[in-house]
C-alpha cells in the first residue's frame, strides 16, 4: 500500500500546482447545469491526474468528474474530483479540495482530501490511522446530540423541517465546506456531516479518511457506502449518534 499512498501523494502535489496557478485568477466558467459550474482549472487537474494514472497504472480504471470512466482491467478504480467546491474556488475562498481515491470492488483502499491553498492533506489508508499533515488524527467523543456541531454544504440539502428540528436539538448547523467538512470531522471540530445529492466522486475520498479516524460514514439507511450508493451521505465522528439521526432523515 505504501507505493500507492506515495502515488497518491504525488497525485494530490501535481493538483496543487496547477490549481495555485489559477486561484483567485479570473478564469473563464461554464455551467455543466444550472448550479454546476466548470472551470478550466478543474479540467486541466483532472486531465494531469488520469495521465499520470494511466501511465502508472495503465491496468486500474478511472471514474473522473469531468471527463467520465476508464473501465478497469484488474478491479480497482482511482476516483477524481479535480476541484470538489468549484463555487468556493471560483470566489476565491480555500475550503474547496481535491479528492483522490483508491477503490477495490466495493472496498475503499486509500482516500486524499487535499486543500492546496492552505496546504492542508488528509489520507486515509485502509487499515491505518488517517493523518492530518503527517500527524495522526481522531474524531471526538459526543455521545449527548446536544452538544454536537453539524455541518452541510447547502440547506437545500435538507427539508426545513430538518433544519428547524436539528436546531432545536443540536448545538449548531455550519453551512459551507464541501469536502472540508470532513477533513474538520475527522480532525475531531465537528461532530456530523449530513448532505444528499453526491456522485461517488464527491464522497469516494471521503470514506477511508473519515473511518480511518475513528468516524463513521453510511447512508442514510445505514448502509456502508459503495461506488453504487444513492448520494445521501451520513458522516459521524462519535458512532453513538448515528441511530437518532439517521430516524429524523426519514421523513425526508
Amino acid at each position: 500500500m505504501q507505493d500507492l499512498t506515495d502515488f497518491a501523494n504525488t497525485l494530490a502535489d501535481e493538483a496543487a500546482m496547477i490549481i495555485a496557478q489559477y486561484f483567485r485568477q479570473q478564469v473563464a466558467v461554464d455551467h455543466k447545469t444550472k448550479n454546476d459550474p466548470v472551470t478550466v482549472a478543474d479540467r486541466a487537474v483532472e486531465q494531469k491526474m488520469r495521465q499520470m494514472i494511466e501511465e502508472r497504472y495503465p491496468d486500474d480504471g478511472i471514474l473522473g468528474e469531468e471527463f467520465g470512466v476508464k473501465d478497469s482491467r484488474n478491479g480497482r478504480v482511482w476516483v477524481l474530483d479535480p476541484i470538489d467546491g468549484t463555487k468556493s474556488f471560483i470566489i476565491g475562498r480555500p475550503s474547496f479540495g481535491t479528492l483522490i481515491s483508491l477503490w477495490d470492488g466495493d472496498t475503499a483502499l486509500l482516500g486524499v482530501i487535499d486543500q492546496p491553498i492552505t496546504k492542508e492533506r488528509w489520507i486515509g489508508v485502509q487499515g491505518q490511522a488517517t493523518t492530518f499533515n503527517g500527524q495522526a488524527v481522531h474524531v471526538r467523543s459526543c455521545r449527548d446530540l446536544r452538544q454536537a456541531r453539524v455541518g452541510s454544504t447547502t440547506p437545500r440539502y435538507m427539508t426545513p423541517s430538518l433544519i428547524n428540528e436539528l436546531n432545536e436539538k443540536v448545538d449548531f448547523i455550519a453551512w459551507g465546506g464541501d469536502c472540508y467538512l470532513y477533513g474538520l470531522l475527522a480532525g475531531g471540530n465537528l461532530d456530523i456531516v449530513i448532505e444528499q445529492h453526491l456522485e461517488p466522486f464527491d464522497y469516494a475520498a471521503l470514506v477511508p479518511v473519515v473511518h480511518g479516524a475513528g468516524g463513521l460514514m453510511c447512508d442514510w439507511e445505514g448502509r456502508p457506502l459503495t461506488l453504487q450508493s444513492n448520494g445521501q451521505v451520513a458522516a459521524f465522528g462519535d458512532s453513538s449518534l448515528k441511530d437518532e439521526i439517521l430516524s429524523m432523515l426519514k421523513n425526508i
